[in-house]
This record gives structure tokens, C-alpha cells and sequence, in this order.
């Protein structure tokens, strides 16, 4: 038994309690009341004041690829094309290179180069004078773009131009220029750019500890992609679970192509969501249902704003999507898809709704763009949504550029979301997004960028409270992984995952948020970090 004494204890939606303390047994909590601990001192910590709340459950990131960047070039700050050429001959010599080992980067955004009028192509590439595959993935993960060695190697799979052809950016003469977009990019990363079981060990062991120094002890994580083999992912998180290295709980989300490749996981693995060991339990089948608005292939119910020709790309038939949806409904599996546009939530709602969402707890990640029929829909449906309120620090000044004024109103409406009882998560979409709770949990609040930008906030009707924000990154996590009985909150018979923060949410200035520190991240009553 350990006792957390002298503590103000924060829990969402109920009164602080100002002086208290907390009793762990067994690694649940026994106690969590008001005033001194009386009983035996042999255990006791003094948490001199601080403030103790849940710890955090974020429900969609990509961990794998967090710790990749964290090797491989990491091209976030790069302004100029000759900036990246001299990142990429210092990190690579070609002599020193394996045999069939790739040029990688990520992270590139290259609409942000000064020094050139275009974006980056293959032809651009020859300009590094390597003679090795190259790879350059987008900040946000959507495009890439790739050399011509690397071409003749994705060009021998008939995959890639059969089934995402509409993804694969050609010129005025039908040549592939080497950008690609959306389900593209993951047909590459899936068959191109396999990681080892060692590789992807080292990557996840290596991104572990940042989690913890944010709070976080749950996640769901979507890492197929860059392994090329389930078995080689879940096999990675659980060494490191025998180890003792895990200190963290881990959904792993398996990302579907189609029907076949659905059901070839269903005939392979016994493993459904929610199944699994203490800390690496089966989660979701993660279906990509449009890309993203900057590349104006997010599906909308009218053309964009700024590119009327277009109104995006679907991926699936209605009829497609409604076969998955139900095939992964009746194995227990919960589906978790990728909806940015309008036209994609109204797709995702129609499917979840032959099937009902409430016996596996459906999910739609993202809905960033949410008419009043929709959410009416929604709020009698009532499937789990999934946003990343950081999006919105980088995107707000372009989303009337993109959807229109009129169309503009109905995004990120999260406050009008949660009045409506429509259940909803805290995410970070990490590496695309910043990993820090703390940093959603104040774009939420204020609608701001981090220069608290625009005053006032961007459509601010649509602020949401600190209660509600940290519920969704705490509480709702653990609905949505049908543990809201044992995890999420600080109450009797609840696991003992908790942090020790420097001040308390709800009591300092919303501007202040984003700059909140965690100074103790507990998992289980043991102290992690």
C-alpha cells in the first residue's frame, strides 16, 4: 500500500478537492477523499500541494513513425530546397550506405521553400546525385515524394497503379512526376518501406519516455505501415512488455486496404479488439476514408472553395464501406476511419448505422467538418469521435479559403458537439500533431494558435471547457476501449494512472495552458517518470 498525501485533487465535472489524499493498493486506488491520511506512515509521499489528476488516453497517434523521426531526417524547419540538400549529404554517404538501404525523410514541406516556385519532383531529386531509392514524406503524412531510382521499384508492383491510380500525381503527358497522395502513400510505406523487428523495436522503446513525460499512459496506435506485418509490430510491443519496458497501455490499430485484406486478418488472428495482454491489446481496423483538405482530397458535399473543379476523392463505394463496416462489426472488431470532409462523415454515419454503433463502439476520426444534419445524426447514432484540437492552431487561417465562409461555420464544432451528447476523444494525430495534451487541451479551450492567435478565438462559440476537454482525453478514452469501469477517473477500484501536474487545469488562465508541466506521470501506483 502507498499513500499520496497533501494533494489538490482534479477530476472533470466534479468539485476540486483541495486538501486530500489518495490510497493505492494493488495498483488501484482504495481512497481518493478529503483530508489527512491518519492511517499507517510507512509509504507515504507528500505531494507538497501539487495538483493530482487523471493521466491521459491519447486515442489516436502514430508511435511508430513518432520514434522513426526521431532517427531518420527530420525536415520540419527546412525553408529552402538547397537547406534540404545539405541535410540530406550530411546525413547520407552513399558509400556507407547498405545495399538496398533508402534515403528517408520526414516531415517535408516544401510549399514553404523560398528558393524555388515549384514543388519538389523526382526530376528535382537528381539534383542530390545519389544513386539510391529516396523517400520524403509531408508533414502531415499524406504525400511523399520519391527519386527515379525508387520509381523503377514501386512501378514493378501493378498494386500501387491499379488500385490508387487517382492518387498518383502524373504531368501533362501522363509520366509519374514522383509525388503521391493519400492511400498512395500508404500502399509505399506498406510495401516499400518495411522496418525489422529490431528497427521498429528500437523506434517504439526510443518513444516510449516522451509519452510519459506528457502523462500519457494509453494509447491507440495505427503502425502497420511501416512494418509491412502485423505480427512484427505486435510482436515489438510486447518484448518490450516482457521486458518490462512498456509502462504504458497499447490498443494497436490494423489498417485495412479493402474486404480482402479485412478478412485475411479475420482468417489469420484470433486477437479482436480489446483482447490481448495487460499492456498490448488488440484496437481497431483503421480504414482511410478521404485525405486531407490541403490537398483537396478530403471529400466534401460541394466542390472547395478555392479549387472549384473539385470537391475531393472518395476511397470506398457507400456499398464498399457498408461491407467492411458490417464484417467488422459481426468478427468483434471496432472500426476507426479516417473522415475528414463532409461527404465522408455522412458516408461513415451511413455505414455505422446499418449496423448500430453501440455494441463495438465505432469510431470516425477527425469529422472536421460537422452540418447541422450531421450532427442530428450523430447524436442519435452517438459513435466515438476522435479530434485533434492542435489541428486547428495551423489551419484555421485557410479553412474559408478552402470550404467557404458558409461552409466554415460548421467546422471544429466541438462545443455544439459535446452540448449534444455526442461522445468524443482527445488526440494528437502525433508526429503530425504536437504530442502534448496539454497543448490541445489549450487550443480547445481558447481556439488560438500559440500566439494566441486570432484574439478571441477562431469561431469561439465553439470553445470548449477545461472539464470537458480533459473528460475527452481521459474518461472518454477509456469508453471508447470498454474500460470506463477500471480506468480514466480517480475513484475507488479504478487503476492508480495518474499525474502530478504544476498547477490545476481549471484554475489558471487559459492562455496558460498550453505551458502547464507534468511533473510525475504514475501507471498502476508505480512512479514512471
Amino acid at each position: 500500500m502507498s499513500v499520496i498525501t497533501n494533494v489538490k485533487i482534479y477530476q472533470p465535472g466534479k468539485e476540486t478537492i483541495e486538501n486530500g489524499h489518495l490510497v493505492i493498493e494493488d495498483g488501484k486506488f482504495s481512497y481518493v477523499g478529503d483530508g489527512p491520511y491518519e492511517g499507517d506512515q510507512t509509504n507515504i509521499v507528500d505531494g507538497k500541494g501539487k495538483t493530482v489528476a487523471p493521466s491521459f488516453n491519447d486515442t489516436h497517434l502514430h508511435l511508430l513513425r513518432y520514434g522513426l523521426m526521431k532517427k531518420e531526417l527530420d525536415l520540419r524547419e527546412v525553408t529552402t530546397w538547397e537547406e534540404m540538400k545539405r541535410i540530406v549529404s550530411d546525413k547520407y554517404t552513399e558509400e556507407k550506405m547498405e545495399e538496398n538501404e533508402w534515403i528517408i525523410g520526414r516531415g517535408l514541406i516544401d510549399s514553404q521553400f523560398t528558393d524555388i516556385d515549384h514543388l519538389l519532383t523526382a526530376h528535382d531529386l537528381e539534383e542530390l546525385e545519389y544513386k539510391k531509392p529516396m523517400f520524403f514524406l509531408h508533414d502531415d503524412g499524406h504525400e511523399c515524394i520519391v527519386n527515379e531510382e525508387a520509381l523503377e521499384i514501386i512501378k514493378e508492383h501493378d498494386g500501387l497503379e491499379k488500385n490508387h491510380d487517382r492518387f498518383i500525381e502524373k504531368d501533362e503527358n501522363g509520366n509519374w512526376t514522383g509525388r503521391f497522395k493519400d492511400s498512395a502513400v500508404h500502399f509505399i510505406k506498406f510495401h516499400f518501406r518495411q522496418k525489422t523487428e529490431d528497427e521498429v523495436y528500437e523506434a517504439i522503446s526510443d518513444a516510449v519516455p516522451h509519452l510519459l513525460k506528457h502523462g500519457i499512459t494509453s494509447i491507440h496506435t495505427d503502425d502497420l505501415n511501416y512494418t509491412g506485418a502485423f505480427d512484427r509490430v505486435w510482436d515489438s510491443y510486447r518484448k518490450l512488455e516482457e521486458e518490462g519496458d512498456l509502462p504504458v497501455q497499447v490498443h494497436l490499430h490494423h489498417y485495412v486496404y479493402n474486404l480482402d485484406n479485412m478478412k485475411e486478418y479475420l482468417n489469420t488472428y484470433n486477437r479482436r479488439t480489446g483482447e490481448g495482454s495487460d499492456r498490448v491489446r488488440m484496437g481497431a481496423f483503421k480504414i482511410f476514408l478521404d485525405g486531407t483538405q490541403r490537398l483537396h482530397t478530403a471529400a466534401l458535399r460541394q466542390a472547395y472553395h478555392d479549387k472549384p473543379e473539385t470537391s475531393g476523392t472518395l476511397i470506398y463505394s457507400q456499398e464498399e464501406l457498408d461491407e467492411m463496416v458490417k464484417t467488422a462489426d459481426e468478427n468483434n472488431m471496432q472500426v476507426t476511419m479516417h473522415a475528414i470532409g463532409d461527404r465522408t462523415v455522412e458516408q461513415a454515419i451511413n455505414a455505422i448505422e446499418k449496423v448500430c454503433a453501440g455494441k463495438m463502439r465505432h469510431r470516425i476520426i477527425h469529422a472536421q467538418i460537422l452540418a447541422p444534419d450531421l450532427l442530428e445524426r450523430l447524436k442519435k447514432l452517438k459513435p466515438y469521435l476522435e479530434i485533434q484540437p492542435g489541428f486547428m492552431m495551423s489551419e484555421y487561417d485557410q479553412t474559408a479559403d478552402w470550404v467557404g465562409r458558409e461552409q466554415e461555420k460548421y467546422c471544429n464544432p466541438w462545443k455544439t458537439v459535446s452540448k449534444m451528447g455526442i461522445p468524443f476523444t482527445g488526440s494528437s494525430d502525433c508526429p503530425i500533431g504536437p504530442l502534448s495534451p496539454m497543448m490541445h487541451i489549450y487550443a480547445a479551450v481558447t481556439r488560438q494558435d500559440e500566439e494566441g492567435k486570432p484574439e478571441g478565438g477562431w469561431i469561439p462559440d465553439e470553445r470548449l471547457s477545461v472539464d470537458e476537454i480533459y473528460n475527452a482525453y481521459t474518461a472518454t478514452g477509456a469508453e471508447l476501449e470498454f474500460q470506463e469501469k477500471v480506468k480514466g477517473k480517480l475513484e475507488k477500484g479504478h487503476t492508480a494512472d495518474f499525474v502530478v501536474l504544476s498547477a490545476h487545469p481549471g484554475e489558471v488562465e487559459p492562455k496558460e495552458l498550453k505551458e502547464l508541466e507534468v511533473f510525475e506521470t504514475w501507471v498502476q501506483g508505480e512512479r514512471v517518470m
